[in-house]
């Protein structure tokens, strides 16, 4: 031991499986963690040298994730440290020494390093066998804003970003009880992804909780590349066949906390601006935030409307194509919508076809430049659509139900639930076009076998309250009902 420092009392030294420990030779730790850091071949890995009362001591930090004022600030201080104003033991400097709430003590070499890439400042001081993280970081991020795809009708217009300790703030802000616990995990041996687990200790299953948490921490990959996705793959690993999401993911806090209160865990991954809530019902997928900021009666109608929308998202275009191989069964009031034209291209190819188109302009629409997309909107609806239908191509009717399953797939916000929805469809439209009647049954029995055979992540139905079946929670999902009465 070099100078007066000690060992707090009753401590063990920690020999890791690297073979390396925290020295009190700071020469010692310098050498050690610039080979670990490559702290002279990385620019941005910055250390600096300096003395702190006759001592030695040496500043570990990322350039450009921390708050150069704050650093500022505390080197002032170590500045006008006298020997004689240093406590004794680690734990009594980390206190007394540094002037920062945000202050811990590490013993382990893996740690430090956890800790530095993290962004987190770490000190080492010369006759001192620990290291003291000091956690002034300042994550470049954008402003909290309104998210582009959870557009809000009413409410709050605060939306997640990238940073996690913003959005776990935003949480917190709305929900001001000590039982909220938000645990903190790493994943990814390279990434060191954080990832934050939110839950109210009261109402949530403790069972499952411990299953998700023991999950995370058994997620072995190298790095969490496409956030919360990747994460999902690694918590569930069963067959993915079934397109009906596991997860439901938002970006409205409001929604996040409303999730909480209900007893339901959610999941937060560093650089990701979304929440991921679990376990969830397709009841649980569909239902929105913006139904509980209406009266009831508003909120009953746009839930009911809403359901309605995606059950026509996956019916209309087949049943429409049955009515069409079938005439007998057309209802006589209906007997307009038949194609009065002539078809040259067979009705479940240009459904197919306009599927892929409408897919084919989605993605196009997303790389193309704010300042184009209103003309090359206008360009390929009038131009595009016109041509298509006056060239033979494609006859009206069927682009005008194909307009309407394109418009009314945004009605719910789930990507993935889209999707899962036009899956169906598809599987429906060729069930109808090769086998008739029959396989219109048998693509509908399909459906609902798929949507009932699901199971959430917990390994509930996917369909609860409706299996098992519970009225007073079946009513619920469907009429919006007074907040005074649900407690």
């Amino acid at each position: 031991m070099t100078g007066e420092f000690l060992m707090a009392p009753g401590r063990k030294k920690i020999i890791e499986n690297n073979g390396f420990q925290i020295s009190d030779d700071i020469d010692v730790n310098i050498k050690y963690f610039n080979g670990k850091l490559h702290a002279n071949e990385s620019f941005d890995i910055i250390y600096r040298v300096l003395e702190i009362a006759q001592r030695r001591a040496c500043l570990y930090c990322v350039d450009g994730l921390n708050k150069d004022e704050i650093l500022e600030k505390i080197l002032e201080y170590f500045f006008k440290l006298k020997p004689e104003d240093i406590p004794l033991y680690g734990h009594e400097l980390s206190k007394k020494l540094i002037p920062y709430g945000e202050v811990g003590i590490i013993h382990s070499s893996q740690e430090v390093i956890d800790t530095i890439m993290s962004g987190i400042t770490v000190l080492f001081i010369d006759g001192v066998d620990v290291a003291f993280s000091i956690d002034c970081r300042s994550y470049p991020a954008r402003s909290v804003e309104e998210p582009e795809k959870d557009r809000v009708m009413r409410g709050p217009r605060d939306g997640f970003v990238e940073t996690l300790v913003f959005n776990t703030a935003l949480i917190r802000r709305r929900i001001r009880d000590p039982e909220l616990i938000i645990e903190m995990f790493k994943g990814g041996d390279s990434s060191r992804t954080d990832i934050a687990v939110c839950y109210m200790d009261n109402r949530v299953d403790k069972k499952f909780l411990n299953d998700v948490k023991r999950r995370i921490r058994n997620v072995k990959v190298d790095s969490l590349t496409m956030g919360q996705e990747s994460l999902a793959e690694m918590l569930f690993r069963g067959k993915w066949i079934n397109p009906f999401p596991k997860f439901k993911y938002t970006e409205r806090p409001d929604t996040t906390a409303a999730c909480l209160l209900e007893g339901n865990i959610v999941v937060i991954v560093d650089n990701s601006p979304s929440a991921m809530i679990l376990p969830v019902s397709v009841f649980d997928i569909i239902e929105e935030a913006d139904d509980y900021y209406f009266p009831p009666i508003t909120g009953t109608y746009l839930r009911l409307s809403r359901f309605l929308i995606n059950i026509l998202t996956v019916l209309v275009t087949p049943t429409w194509l049955l009515f069409i191989n079938n005439p007998q069964f057309m209802p006589h009031w209906l007997e307009f919508t038949m194609v009065e034209g002539v078809i040259n291209i067979p009705l479940i190819f240009q459904f197919l076809i306009l599927e892929f188109a409408i897919d084919g302009m989605r993605l196009a629409a997303l790389n193309t430049p704010n300042m184009l997309s209103t003309p090359l909107s206008v360009i390929a609806a009038l131009v595009v659509g016109d041509f298509a239908a006056s060239s033979g191509w494609f006859n009206p009717e069927p682009m005008l139900y194909m307009a309407f399953v394109a418009i009314a797939n945004y009605a719910q916000v789930s990507f993935e639930l889209g999707y899962a929805l036009k899956f169906m469809r598809l599987i429906l439209l060729i069930a109808t076009a090769i086998f008739n009647v029959w396989g219109y049954v048998a693509g509908v029995v399909f459906i609902i076998v798929c949507i009932c055979a699901n199971k959430t992540i917990s390994g509930t139905s996917y369909i609860y309250p409706l299996i098992p079946f519970n009225l007073k929670e079946l009513a619920k999902r469907f009429l919006r009902i007074n907040l005074r009465n649900t407690k």
